[in-house]
Protein backbone atom coordinates (compact mmCIF):
# COMPACT_ATOMS: atom_id res chain seq x y z
CA UNK A 1 0.00 0.00 0.00
CA UNK A 2 1.07 3.19 -0.86
CA UNK A 3 1.85 6.23 2.05
CA UNK A 4 0.12 9.36 1.88
CA UNK A 5 0.51 12.86 3.49
CA UNK A 6 -1.99 15.12 5.33
CA UNK A 7 -2.23 18.64 5.57
CA UNK A 8 -4.56 21.38 6.46
CA UNK A 9 -6.28 23.38 3.70
CA UNK A 10 -4.87 26.80 5.11
CA UNK A 11 -7.05 29.60 4.16
CA UNK A 12 -9.67 27.46 2.58
CA UNK A 13 -12.97 28.34 3.45
CA UNK A 14 -14.84 25.23 2.47
CA UNK A 15 -13.38 22.33 0.35
CA UNK A 16 -15.15 24.06 -2.54
CA UNK A 17 -12.56 26.64 -2.76
CA UNK A 18 -9.70 24.68 -2.20
CA UNK A 19 -11.08 22.64 -5.30
CA UNK A 20 -11.64 25.77 -7.28
CA UNK A 21 -7.96 26.71 -6.17
CA UNK A 22 -6.59 23.63 -7.31
CA UNK A 23 -8.54 23.39 -10.40
CA UNK A 24 -6.88 27.11 -11.56
CA UNK A 25 -3.67 25.47 -11.73
CA UNK A 26 -3.04 23.68 -15.58
CA UNK A 27 -0.95 21.03 -15.28
CA UNK A 28 0.09 20.76 -11.91
CA UNK A 29 -0.44 22.49 -8.43
CA UNK A 30 2.75 23.00 -5.79
CA UNK A 31 2.99 23.33 -2.48
CA UNK A 32 5.79 24.65 -0.67
CA UNK A 33 7.75 22.98 2.54
CA UNK A 34 11.33 23.27 4.09
CA UNK A 35 11.98 19.49 4.59
CA UNK A 36 11.69 16.36 2.05
CA UNK A 37 9.75 13.68 3.48
CA UNK A 38 12.29 11.12 4.53
CA UNK A 39 9.73 8.31 3.17
CA UNK A 40 10.18 9.77 -0.11
CA UNK A 41 10.14 6.78 -1.68
CA UNK A 42 7.11 5.17 -0.85
CA UNK A 43 4.88 8.12 -1.17
CA UNK A 44 4.97 7.22 -5.01
CA UNK A 45 1.56 6.89 -5.76
CA UNK A 46 0.25 8.15 -2.66
CA UNK A 47 -1.69 11.36 -2.05
CA UNK A 48 -1.86 14.41 -0.33
CA UNK A 49 -4.84 14.21 1.82
CA UNK A 50 -6.01 17.50 3.17
CA UNK A 51 -7.84 18.59 6.86
CA UNK A 52 -10.55 20.95 6.58
CA UNK A 53 -12.89 21.55 9.47
CA UNK A 54 -11.25 18.88 11.38
CA UNK A 55 -12.27 16.42 8.79
CA UNK A 56 -10.41 14.64 5.85
CA UNK A 57 -12.50 15.95 3.14
CA UNK A 58 -10.45 14.67 -0.09
CA UNK A 59 -7.03 14.11 -1.83
CA UNK A 60 -4.73 14.98 -4.74
CA UNK A 61 -2.36 12.47 -6.26
CA UNK A 62 1.22 13.48 -5.70
CA UNK A 63 3.16 13.89 -8.79
CA UNK A 64 6.22 13.96 -6.95
CA UNK A 65 9.00 16.48 -5.37
CA UNK A 66 11.10 19.43 -6.46
CA UNK A 67 13.76 21.70 -5.68
CA UNK A 68 12.62 25.19 -5.56
CA UNK A 69 16.40 26.28 -5.74
CA UNK A 70 15.85 28.12 -2.53
CA UNK A 71 16.64 25.32 0.24
CA UNK A 72 12.99 24.38 -0.34
CA UNK A 73 10.93 21.76 -2.15
CA UNK A 74 7.74 21.95 -4.00
CA UNK A 75 5.17 19.06 -2.93
CA UNK A 76 3.96 18.73 -6.66
CA UNK A 77 -0.04 17.36 -6.81
CA UNK A 78 -2.15 16.95 -10.13
CA UNK A 79 -4.83 19.99 -9.65
CA UNK A 80 -8.31 17.90 -8.33
CA UNK A 81 -9.09 17.28 -5.53
CA UNK A 82 -10.68 13.72 -5.06
CA UNK A 83 -13.53 13.69 -2.45
CA UNK A 84 -13.55 10.99 0.33
CA UNK A 85 -15.14 9.85 2.75
CA UNK A 86 -15.14 12.17 5.96
CA UNK A 87 -13.04 11.32 8.83
CA UNK A 88 -11.94 13.22 11.64
CA UNK A 89 -8.61 14.38 11.91
CA UNK A 90 -7.28 16.64 13.96
CA UNK A 91 -5.60 20.22 13.18
CA UNK A 92 -1.48 19.82 12.44
CA UNK A 93 0.82 21.98 11.37
CA UNK A 94 2.96 21.31 7.93
CA UNK A 95 2.58 18.07 6.73
CA UNK A 96 2.32 14.41 8.38
CA UNK A 97 2.74 10.82 7.08
CA UNK A 98 -0.77 8.51 6.55
CA UNK A 99 -0.58 4.98 5.77
CA UNK A 100 -2.35 3.82 2.88
CA UNK A 101 -4.58 1.21 5.56
CA UNK A 102 -5.97 4.22 7.27
CA UNK A 103 -6.61 6.36 4.23
CA UNK A 104 -10.21 6.63 4.07
CA UNK A 105 -11.83 5.38 0.85
CA UNK A 106 -13.01 7.67 -2.38
CA UNK A 107 -16.67 9.00 -2.76
CA UNK A 108 -18.50 7.28 -5.48
CA UNK A 109 -20.48 9.93 -8.09
CA UNK A 110 -23.57 10.97 -6.06
CA UNK A 111 -22.21 9.42 -2.54
CA UNK A 112 -22.52 11.79 0.30
CA UNK A 113 -20.52 12.21 3.76
CA UNK A 114 -21.89 10.97 6.69
CA UNK A 115 -21.07 14.06 8.09
CA UNK A 116 -22.01 16.69 5.88
CA UNK A 117 -25.30 16.76 7.26
CA UNK A 118 -24.15 18.55 10.61
CA UNK A 119 -22.76 21.86 10.78
CA UNK A 120 -18.72 22.21 10.65
CA UNK A 121 -18.80 24.17 14.09
CA UNK A 122 -20.87 20.65 15.61
CA UNK A 123 -18.25 18.83 13.66
CA UNK A 124 -15.28 20.61 15.19
CA UNK A 125 -16.47 19.96 18.99
CA UNK A 126 -17.38 16.92 18.99
CA UNK A 127 -13.73 16.23 17.22
CA UNK A 128 -12.05 18.35 19.76
CA UNK A 129 -13.93 15.69 22.29
CA UNK A 130 -12.92 12.60 20.35
CA UNK A 131 -16.76 11.58 19.75
CA UNK A 132 -16.31 11.66 16.74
Amino acid sequence: MSLHLTKIAFQSESPATLRAWLESHAEEARLTTRYLPKRLEELTGGSLYWIHGHQLVGRSPILGFQETGQGRYWIRLRPCLIPVRAVPKRAHQGWRYLEGEDAPPDLGAGEANDLDAMPRAMIGELSKLGLI
